[in-house]
């Protein structure tokens, strides 16, 4: 008899989504056999590709933010012949737990969120006493009633290095010597930016030591792309609005060391374990922190910070101007420093 599938409603976030292997490599750990199902927006779905703990990805192909009722229990029903035994819901919103329910699915494990009594069979709470960073809240879901989450196994993206290869070569780029790699965006807003001038500082230091610099990112990501080519006199390879997600993956892969806001890139860096300097402003490096031993995470801890906010409440992004771009580059050279101490017969 094969084993009971387990279906997941995973994140509309690539940074969530990258974190929700965690809770996958705690699943199949437990149960190596049954195969986990993902519920996902298409922006995130196709992350689940480079994920072998996934058996098969189900892109949720609607605008972000619509309620779709009656395309969400329709997705919901036609899953129904998989005979779920347990769904994980990792969003908080109602219209998420939607699909799960439909399905048949016989218990569904998530937060309260939007009052889901009877949308949910298996309700879980964090504890009063603190706050859990995202990765422990998704592991919590998986863990049984009453259980201590383990501490989580940092996600491990698969990549293809000849992808990043061939995207390189059809550019006319070289695919040999040092690169670092800027992820300059950030979805949430600007507060959660380093300054395009910082950004540009930085490239230009280390294209005069002889590196490559890429700027990767996604089509909303130009504008502050095309800021720093025009600060540092185009000291930078830009990708940002050419590649595809997973084209990206790869060529974090490649890169030697990667300088990222808090965002969707920063925490598909970890998960390839590049040297990584990730700088935070209105979010908490606490909360989400980039989940590898390579990797640094910077803050001012002012007082004003973290705000969660999108833009500066108090309209001077001291938080994210005050890092300076000598102090991530020292943070460089730490973390590139950690990744050499890993190695085989590595001695400080």
């Amino acid at each position: 008899m094969n084993e009971p599938r387990a279906l997941v409603v995973g994140p509309s976030w690539v940074g969530d989504m990258v974190m929700a292997q965690s809770l996958f490599q705690l699943l199949k750990a437990r149960r190596p056999d049954r195969p986990i199902d993902v519920i996902a927006p298409a922006v995130t779905a196709v992350l689940l590709a480079r994920m072998p703990e996934v058996a098969y990805a189900i892109p949720l192909n609607l605008p972000h933010g619509r309620l779709a009722l009656r395309q969400r229990l329709a997705l919901g029903w036609g899953l129904r012949h998989h005979h779920y035994e347990q769904a994980f819901i990792l969003p908080r919103s109602y219209k998420a737990a939607l699909p799960a329910w439909a399905s048949g699915a016989r218990r569904r494990t998530g937060f309260l969120g939007e009052g889901r009594w009877g949308i949910l069979n298996d309700i879980r709470s964090e504890p009063k006493d603190h706050k859990l960073r995202t990765v422990d809240r998704f592991l919590l879901l998986g863990a049984e009633p009453g259980e201590t989450p383990p501490k989580p196994v940092p996600p491990r993206l698969l990549t293809d290095a000849d992808n990043g290869r061939r995207i390189l070569t059809g550019l006319g780029l070289p695919t040999e010597g040092p690169i670092l790699a800027l992820c300059p965006g950030a979805e949430y807003g600007p507060a959660k930016r380093w300054p395009a001038h910082h950004f540009a500082a930085l490239a230009n230091i280390y294209r005069d030591r002889g590196w490559q610099v890429w700027l990767l990112g996604g089509p909303r990501d130009q504008e502050i792309a095309r800021a720093i080519q025009a600060l540092s006199d185009k000291a930078c390879v830009d990708f940002t609005g050419r590649t595809s997600l997973l084209d990206a993956v790869d060529l974090l892969g490649l890169a030697t060391a990667v300088v990222s806001n808090d965002s969707g890139l920063m925490h598909v860096a970890a998960s390839l374990s590049r040297p990584l300097v990730a700088v935070f402003g209105s979010s908490d490096p606490e909360h989400t922190p980039p989940l590898d031993a390579h990797a640094i995470a910077l803050s001012l801890h002012l007082s004003c910070s973290p705000c969660f906010a999108r833009t500066c409440p108090l309209g001077h992004l001291q938080c994210l101007a005050g890092l300076l771009p000598a102090r991530v580059d020292a943070a460089i050279g730490d973390a590139l420093a950690t990744q050499k101490g890993d190695e085989p017969g590595a001695r400080e």
